[in-house]
């Protein structure tokens, strides 16, 4: 195979700063990545080897420019998954990837859809009154779920956001954990917490739920209830039996929308208990107004080393 040699050039310092990342971070990492040699020299990138390796390198960098001009901003993450979608042959260009900003964080943070999983789930979102996200962690499921809801808020399209989660996580139950209702629920409830603090902030956040602008339950807690004018997650739905997945669709009253999220690879259930998630999809799978979207492995956003070890779990699983 013919040696090639090219030089792309960064014009912009500013550019060139995010581009290489803090301590180099970013172009170390490309440099793991690539099968071509890189090197720079200030903001000049220095690309060898074989010429299709070396063409395959160069069309990443500039991909990964637009990234940069578009985003003020380049993460690990953004190469891993630009550079999986260039070795496929997909190129469908990051501007086309991104959604557009969905909702700002309090500090001012544009979140967006990163991958084109995400973009057709959050393009399901706006679609759909029923959506479920279906997913392994790190892929985002939850954390654009709670953005979608504080989004619809913001546009006074509903009332309310309630937040719902099964309270069985690895055999424990309420009853076991120590203070009133709301202490026992909150450990459950965190990744929700975590989503709700980082877009609005804790103030807002807290008034919210001092208002019942928020509210938080276990999935328990929702027999009955008739809920309008709200945007409902139910998260780590893989945890629901058939019978309460049927409970919670149910709730669902005008002017509602609701996103179920889950992964069905980590159930927590006892053995005898089928999920309600795994039923749910042979169920409704044909229903029009309701949305089944799978995200996966190239879909994580979280540190590399997560696809890794999903990777690893599946290979490990299919020996066994």
């Amino acid at each position: 195979m013919a040696f090639k040699e090219s030089k792309y050039t960064i014009k912009d310092n500013q550019q060139a700063a995010i581009f290489f990342g803090s301590g180099d971070e970013n172009f170390h990492y490309l440099q793991e990545i690539s099968d071509a040699e890189l090197s720079a020299r200030g903001a000049d990138i220095y690309v060898s080897g074989p010429a299709e390796q070396v063409d395959h390198t160069m069309q990443l960098i500039a991909d990964l420019m637009d990234v940069v001009e578009s985003e003020g901003q380049l993460n690990l993450n953004d190469i891993g998954y630009l550079d999986k979608l260039l070795k496929k042959g997909d190129r469908p260009g990051y501007k086309d990837i991104v959604s557009g900003t969905l909702v700002t964080t309090s500090r001012g943070k544009a979140i967006k859809a990163r991958t084109i999983g995400q973009k057709r789930y959050v393009q399901a979102i706006l679609r759909d009154d029923v959506v479920f996200g279906i997913g392994p962690a790190g892929t985002g499921k939850t954390y654009l779920a709670v953005a979608m809801a504080v989004r619809a808020l913001r546009n006074k399209e509903v009332e309310r956001i309630i937040l719902v989660r099964p309270a069985v996580e690895a055999g424990e139950k309420l009853g076991f954990l120590p203070g009133d209702f709301i202490e026992k629920v909150n450990p459950y409830l965190r990744p929700l917490y975590d989503g709700l603090f980082d877009i609005l902030g804790v103030d807002v956040t807290q008034r919210y739920l001092e208002k019942n602008i928020i509210e938080i339950a276990p999935l328990a807690y929702m027999r009955g209830r008739t809920l309008n004018s709200a945007f409902i997650i139910l998260d780590e739905a893989q945890n629901t039996t058939p019978q309460q997945m049927k409970m919670f669709l149910t709730r669902l009253g005008f002017g509602s929308q609701t996103v179920i999220t889950g992964d069905v690879t980590q159930v927590d259930l006892p053995r005898d208990e089928y999920s309600g998630l795994i039923e749910i999809q042979k169920i409704l799978g044909n229903i029009k107004g309701i949305s089944f979207e799978y995200l996966g492995k190239e879909d994580v956003v979280r540190h590399p080393l997560v696809q890794k070890i999903i990777n690893a779990y599946e290979l490990f699983q299919a020996i066994e």
